[in-house]
């Protein structure tokens, strides 16, 4: 609480590592609170997943018991709006396109056409106060917003936006402050600037690898078959002297699969920074300003397609407009902070990955002040330099109040997943499952196995089946929607002391979820998630060396770091829980220093011993 005041107060900047289950939200929560009620600020506090976003209002109930707050949940259309809920297609829309849809239908119901919205037609019409009563009461989350607005026919999307300049405090998802176009549309609904906020991050261990995700952009030959697709529904035009759309799309086919031919390498590989663009004007034979006119008559028939979708009622996507775009992103993007790629895993494409995370992370400058807080930021200074914070931004370290005897730390260093390790030793993934198996039938408690990657938990836990002894077991599998997800915890949690499920270390189990009591006691690592050396990787890891002078330190150590502790992390939750944590991988001694791991001759026994002394 006190660093957060500080922050506030002084202006700076703040990043805190404090361990799970030790109160960050409620402590940040009311030492802003305090200060912005003084001084007329907002606070903005933002999360990666809506699980985290619920917390905020449970503590915010908590809090208005006492001193009366306003806080709203919002969250995208996509989840907000009762048509995009229900529509297959705008299902799938980014904002802009369902921005350009509820502005087409809200128009549609000022002009006297309720069927353009039924929602949005009772939502001007009908009295709010109730509505806004509810709110104020009550501090919904925005599921539970929702579904109050829906049961009285009424847009949530549309009242809570009605209610956020009112409110004390705003949490949102990360994309309504990074993604400049919501964020600006953020600002005018909140009726504030950037310097009137605090912005509090939620797990901000995350927001590194979200912000280069963001600024990213991809060409994938999915997209330039929908883009053909558009070609066969509206017609084929002549883009340049010769040359028709579908060539243009035909030819761009060609050079993706060149590109997969000639750089990929396993699974991406990077591309030179002028391939793309002597590919194009060699194979349409135009100079680079005629290129420039051809991707400008692309747009202008993307436009065209968004224009005729909307009218229709369909989503307002174009292929076509994203794949011009795109080349002009692809041609004009600086090459000091993006790397060029191409990558074949369901698809084949070329990606324009950015490297700099501090370039999305650049209006937080303009705030009043940020909060960055999460069990697991260390090394605080390089997720600092990482973001761009500025160099006087406050690095606070709070120590874990729950007594160090409850959790066990072991490692063992009889295997390995290192890749090299792997291919040069036939037996090791046969090991590392006999590891695991040993530790399931030994310990008879709910255990969560935590693998660095799908593959390896595809092949290992096949091997590893024999030993559950009876307990309920779950997967956490790829794609997995966030239902599915949900269902697969809760018949975790209920067969508490008996279960197991497999997971993936830095996935969605590792993160933000409460397994307390007897629900999870036993968190098995198999193996050091280190990130795949992949193209893009490596190119990160240039990139952090030439910019901090630690490329394996930024991009390697303390990414892997953090995946471990996450995962560590869901055994202790209070001062009754109990837990240990055992990591089968020698590289483990490596993060010695961060984790305090021992090494263990025989796991099974040591976990035993230490249940038996915790009892």
């Amino acid at each position: 609480m006190q660093a957060a005041t500080l922050a506030c107060e002084n202006r700076c900047h703040t990043v805190i590592e404090s361990g799970t289950g030790t109160g960050k939200t409620i402590c940040t929560l009311t030492a802003a609170l305090a200060f912005c009620r003084s001084r007329g600020k907002k606070i903005l506090y933002l999360t990666r997943t809506n699980s985290q976003q619920r917390q905020v209002m449970t503590e915010l109930r908590q809090l208005s018991a006492k001193q009366k707050v306003f806080g709203v949940a919002l969250q995208g259309r996509r989840n907000m709006c009762p048509l995009a809920c229900t529509d297959d297609e705008l299902v799938h829309g980014n904002p802009e396109e369902l921005s350009k849809v509820c502005s087409d239908r809200k128009t549609r119901v000022l002009k006297g056409d309720e069927d353009a919205c039924k929602f949005y037609a009772a939502t001007i019409t009908q009295d709010l106060q109730p509505v806004l009563r509810f709110s104020k009461e009550e501090l919904p989350t925005a599921e539970e917003f929702t579904d109050y607005c829906i049961e009285r026919d009424m847009c949530p999307y549309e009242i809570c936006k009605i209610h956020l300049p009112n409110a004390d405090v705003v949490t949102a998802p990360y994309i309504m402050f990074f993604d400049r176009f919501i964020r600006h549309a953020l600002l005018d609904w909140m009726a504030c600037t950037p310097s009137d906020l605090v912005v509090i991050i939620d797990e901000a261990h995350n927001l590194p690898s979200y912000a280069r995700e963001l600024e990213s952009a991809e060409l994938s030959s999915i997209g330039l078959r929908m883009a053909n697709r558009e070609v066969d529904e509206f017609g084929d035009p002549e883009v340049a002297d010769g040359t028709s759309l579908r060539d243009f799309i035909a030819i761009l086919e060609d050079i993706l699969d060149a590109a997969v031919q000639e750089y990929l390498i396993d699974e991406d590989g990077i591309i030179p920074q002028s391939f793309v663009e002597e590919e194009l004007m060699f194979r349409t034979h135009k100079t680079s300003i005629g290129l420039k006119s051809l991707l400008s008559q692309t747009t202008n028939y993307g436009e065209m397609v968004r224009d005729n979708k909307k009218l229709s009622g369909r989503l307002p996507r174009s292929y076509v407009f994203g794949t011009s775009n795109f080349l002009t992103f692809w041609h004009l993007l600086d090459e000091s902070q993006y790397i060029k790629l191409v990558s074949e895993h369901e698809t084949k494409a070329i990606e324009a990955y950015c490297l700099d995370s501090s370039i999305a992370c650049r209006p937080l400058m303009e705030c009043h002040t940020s909060v960055h807080m999460s069990g697991t930021l260390k090394p605080l200074d390089e997720y600092k330099e990482s973001i761009g914070l500025p160099n006087d931004s406050r690095a606070v370290d709070i120590p874990s109040p729950f007594p160090p005897e409850n959790r066990l730390i072991l490692y063992s260093n009889e295997v390995s997943t290192k890749h090299d390790d792997i291919s040069r030793d036939e037996t090791m993934v046969d090991r590392i499952a006999d590891h695991i198996s040993a530790l399931l039938r030994g310990i008879p408690r709910s255990a969560i196995v935590f693998y660095p990657s799908y593959a390896l938990m595809e092949k290992i836990s096949s091997r590893t089946a024999d030993a559950s002894n009876g307990r309920k077991v779950f997967f956490e599998t790829r794609q997995m929607d966030q239902a599915s997800l949900m269902d697969i915890v809760r018949g975790f949690k209920h067969a508490s002391g008996n279960a197991v499920m497999h997971a993936i270390a830095g996935g969605r189990i590792s993160e933000g979820l409460d397994f307390p009591g007897s629900e999870m006691e036993l968190a098995i690592i198999a193996g050091v998630p280190y990130p795949k050396p992949t193209a893009k990787q490596r190119a990160l890891q240039h990139f952090c060396e030439i910019r901090f002078g630690k490329g394996w330190e930024h991009a390697v150590q303390a990414p892997t770091c953090r995946k471990l502790e996450q995962a560590i992390g869901r055994l202790i939750r209070s001062e009754t829980d109990r837990g240990a944590a055992v990591v089968l991988d020698k590289r483990m001694v490596h993060f010695k220093e961060v984790i305090e791991a021992e090494k263990t001759e025989d796991p099974v026994a040591d976990i035993l011993d230490f249940f038996a002394r915790t009892a």
